[in-house]
């Protein structure tokens, strides 16, 4: 994959081939934890719920491995025991969220989103390719550029920006970011790369490359 088709690619597909071996186990989590978030209203099962929150706080290290085998074998076992007429795509979802092993999940967690988008609308596959495409800008939120990526200089981590940025990761406050960029700027931020990714559209979730790179993840 050049790096022309990474900024431009619709689909997480290629995007997470070519992250074999270069992404960290936590960013693809949070990848298949936000997939799972934008089907929440489908996750009609607890179990399903609770394997994605689980899974969440895995990634952040609030989680054990037994913790989250476990909630992936309830996951399992709520779209094993769901109803004939449900959205079965939407339940196989969580489990691979919570997998251990996410060399392949993270992949079938957004498949399975995107199916499961494109049978709740009654087969529109308009609305697999819009899911896909915002599955796409996602990852491109949470890796950021893997060709060219960016730096932060201390300087600019000041006590304010780091504060708004943790109240931003902790309370999913996603549409304070632009306030993230002014903060930023005022310490002396000139990269405009980084302000307009904060000041962008987005979709931001949980594990965005920059908001990691302020509260020192990875």
């Amino acid at each position: 994959m050049t790096e022309e088709e990474w900024l431009n690619c619709t689909d997480p597909q290629p995007m997470l081939e070519f992250l074999e071996g270069r992404a960290s186990d936590r960013k693809l989590r949070l990848f298949a934890v936000a997939c799972c978030r934008r089907i929440w209203h489908l996750l009609t099962d607890e179990r399903s719920r609770r394997a994605v929150e689980t899974a969440e706080r895995f990634a952040e290290g609030q989680a054990n491995r037994q913790e989250l085998a476990a909630s992936c074998a309830a996951a399992d076992m709520a779209h094993f025991e769901a109803p004939r007429n449900s959205n079965f795509r939407s339940l196989d979802a969580p489990p691979n969220a919570a997998e251990i092993d996410l060399s392949c999940a993270a992949a079938d967690a957004a498949a399975c989103t995107a199916d499961a988008i494109e049978i709740a609308a009654k087969g529109d596959k308009s609305a697999k390719e819009q899911e896909c495409q915002h599955q796409a800008t996602i990852l491109g939120c949470i890796i950021g550029n893997p060709f060219h990526p960016v730096t932060l200089d201390l300087s600019w981590l000041t006590p304010t920006v780091k504060a708004l940025a943790q109240t931003i990761y902790t309370d999913r406050t996603f549409d304070q970011m632009p306030l993230l960029a002014d903060e930023l700027e005022k310490a002396g931020c000139a990269n405009q790369e980084i302000l307009a990714h904060f000041r962008g559209p987005g979709p931001h979730v949980r594990g965005c490359c920059v908001v990691d790179m302020v509260l020192g993840k990875e």
